[in-house]
């Protein structure tokens, strides 16, 4: 089995995930490696193809809720762009430009 790398896109992305409570990084975890061992995540994702080809939301329902959006598609790497509490219905604008921004970031590294 070819399992992919994990990585954080930046520093930023890192310290975010590790700033989570304990449970939340589990839950995360168990579906970042499922996905690294190219299996099906446990938790419900959404597509954020608006941001890019292959951007993925993994979903934490509930008050709070919570978001890690990552990539799998270069490097044979899951990516982990940006992890935060949701805090609103509908679009989190704020958390969207930090995914638009990180992904162009990344987008200019496999330029490099």
């Amino acid at each position: 089995m070819n399992k992919k790398r994990f990585a954080f896109v930046n520093d930023a992305a890192e310290r975010e995930y590790k700033n989570f409570q304990k449970s939340i990084q589990i839950e995360f975890g168990t579906s970042l490696r499922a996905i690294q061992e190219n299996k099906k995540p446990f938790l419900n994702i959404r597509s954020l193809s608006s941001i890019g080809a292959g951007v993925i939301e993994l979903k934490i329902n509930g008050h709070p809720a919570f978001r890690c959006v990552y990539i799998a598609k270069y490097f044979n790497t899951v990516i982990v762009l940006h992890s935060f509490e949701k805090t609103t219905n509908g679009v989190d604008k704020q958390a969207m430009a930090t995914v638009k921004a990180r992904y162009k970031e990344l987008k200019s590294q496999l330029k490099n």
